[in-house]
């Protein structure tokens, strides 16, 4: 069965809520630029039922449903949480989620996307662009660090390090910001692309073309750790990004 997610975390980052919108909807954008099949027709977070209200991916939208979905005191510090799915004939059931604008010392920020299926392979289209789709959630959301993985990876590497959920990764792909790029070695096996605010994503699928073994992340892992390319943003946060 399919479940490969891509995510990406950074530390505290104070956003109104109008920012995390345009953030947003610019990444909604982008996902149907890179697969319009799978990344269309969302759904307001509820039962997953293609019932539920269906939201128009725009900023004045995007607005109303994340001041609606998070209400209570202290949200400057605590940040927004929303989500959004998708499910469209033939393609990945889609799960879009963020955690945004929270200033809290010890809560990450994070911004998510989860394919899932049982008649969609990992020979899919999209996720051969899995490692695009890493890019513009990094440059959406000037991320500190993110990854590309399916489960059987991600329990590998969480196993092999000893790793909590929000500590940084190497799967499939990895994104490092520029202070972590700065680190990280120059010839692991994959394809390095540059991204905006000096970001480095590393993908060892070479563009899809590679499947990469279990080995080979955990030995990607190994070297990125080593090199303190994979170190944790440290607690209690200062910033956004390593």
């Amino acid at each position: 069965m399919l479940y490969v997610v891509v995510n990406g975390l950074w530390g505290l980052r104070g956003e109104t809520v109008r920012s995390i919108a345009e953030r947003w909807a610019g990444t909604l954008t982008a996902l149907k630029d890179i697969d319009g099949p799978t990344f269309d027709v969302w759904h307001e977070a509820a039962d997953g039922l293609a019932s539920d209200p269906l939201l128009e991916p725009s900023v004045p939208t995007l607005v109303e449903y994340i001041e609606r979905k998070n209400t209570g005191p202290d949200l400057d510090v605590v940040g927004y949480t929303s989500s959004l799915w998708a499910q469209n004939p033939g393609a990945a059931n889609v799960s879009s989620a963020i955690h945004a604008g929270s200033t809290s010392l010890y809560a990450p920020n994070s911004v998510s996307l989860v394919l899932r299926s049982r008649e969609v392979d990992e020979s899919a289209e999209v996720i051969r662009r899995a490692p695009e789709i890493l890019r513009v959630l990094a440059e959406s959301w000037e991320i500190d660090a993110g990854q590309v993985y399916s489960k059987p990876q991600y329990r590998a590497v969480a196993e092999r390090f000893d790793l909590a959920n929000s500590d940084p990764r190497c799967g499939r792909a990895v994104f490092l910001s520029a202070g972590r790029a700065a680190l990280a070695p120059g010839d692991l096996p994959g394809t390095y692309v540059r991204t905006a605010h000096g970001g480095l994503a590393i993908d060892l699928t070479r563009g899809g073309v590679e499947s990469p073994s279990i080995e080979t992340i955990i030995e990607a892992n190994t070297r990125l750790r080593a090199s303190g390319a994979l170190d944790k943003l440290p607690e209690p946060f200062d910033r956004d990004r390593f």
